[in-house]
């Protein structure tokens, strides 16, 4: 199951304390102070990791709390510090604070760490205390109280090339065709429940990522059909690709209604570098075929027509595509 939002509870560890204790030996009686300090409180630490794509283990894990530190010890040790909890999320996702909903981290890169709850500090024992003029302090100092918060994780996918497109446009079927992805594909609408990531391979060892996200409807941004939960994991990509279907009723309406969602969700998607790609042009006849030559649609976007089923145009797009992304 693919989740992408999740909340959760955590809570670093108290700092041990400090204590009053003096030095007991045989021929001493009266020895000087020994209270050690205490150890440090364990912190909450946020790790991501390459093998994790999805939230759902925090569906049933929600709360971290990590161990308090020891309390000093005599002859001046100091207590055992608590270990650290360590939290792993999915490569791209964001961490916010719950009640104000501030941003707090965005993760982006594998094995990359952030400090999130920081253990409270070691309390000091009464040997810290000690001075010429006050050889024996009654005195020490508790630990310090650990951090407490509850979070928001967000994840969005992180890929070169966002597809996009209505429902049965055929993204789920371009994706398997160049990946080595295996989406669902049907004959139906909202065949793509969940967002599918694919690694295109192009020549030697160059390569990129594509995401295949559930088709749009219009009105996708204020939440009808799936498109308001899914739409955020396209702003982190490079690119976009729109897919259009060659049987569409009006394929320049249907590419307008498409800017006009994005725009609307987040007003710097359409300004992406795009292509578009008209599908499924071996349902095209030769009549069909002349007309969609003659379509008209911005000189910055190129457009390729394509057909996964018979492979037609798919190795042209497929270059096209890796010079887009690798172009700085």
């Amino acid at each position: 199951m693919f989740i992408d939002s999740a909340k959760i509870y955590v809570k670093s560890g108290k700092g041990g304390n400090g204590i009053i204790h003096w030095r007991r030996e045989k021929f001493i009686p009266k020895g000087g102070p020994d209270g050690g300090n205490g150890g440090v409180g364990g912190d909450i630490v946020i790790r991501t990791d390459k093998q994790l794509n999805t939230l759902l283990d925090f569906r049933y894990h929600k709360k971290f709390i990590a161990k308090d530190g020891n309390p000093g010890e005599g002859s001046n040790k100091e207590g055992r510090s608590a270990d650290s909890i360590y939290v792993k999320v999915p490569v791209g996702t964001i961490i916010r604070d719950a009640e104000t909903g501030e941003l707090i981290a965005d993760l982006v890169n594998d094995e990359e760490e952030f400090l999130i709850a920081k253990g409270g500090r070691g309390g000091k024992g009464n040997w810290v205390f000690r001075s010429p003029t006050n050889q024996a302090p009654r005195v020490c100092t508790p630990g310090g109280a650990g951090q407490e918060f509850w979070l928001e994780l967000e994840l969005k996918l992180l890929a070169d090339i966002g597809l996009v497109g209505f429902p049965n446009a055929g993204k789920s079927t371009l994706i398997s065709k160049i990946s080595a992805a295996k989406p669902k594909i049907a004959d139906y609408p909202f065949t793509t429940l969940v967002p599918n990531l694919g690694m295109v391979y192009f020549k030697e060892e160059k390569s990129f990522v594509v995401a295949d996200i559930p088709g749009l409807i219009e009105g996708a941004h204020d939440g009808k059909g799936l498109g308001i939960q899914f739409l955020k994991h396209i702003e982190r990509t490079k690119a976009l690709l729109y897919l259009i279907d060659s049987s569409s009723a009006d394929i320049q309406a249907e590419y307008k209604v498409l800017i006009k969602e994005l725009k609307e969700f987040n007003k710097n998607l359409p300004k992406k570098k795009s292509i578009i790609a008209i599908t499924k042009m071996d349902i095209a006849d030769d009549a069909k075929r002349k007309e969609l030559k003659k379509l008209k649609f911005p000189k910055t976007v190129p457009v390729h027509f394509i057909s996964s089923a018979t492979g037609e145009g798919i190795e042209e797009l497929v270059s096209a595509m890796w010079k887009m992304v690798s172009k700085k």
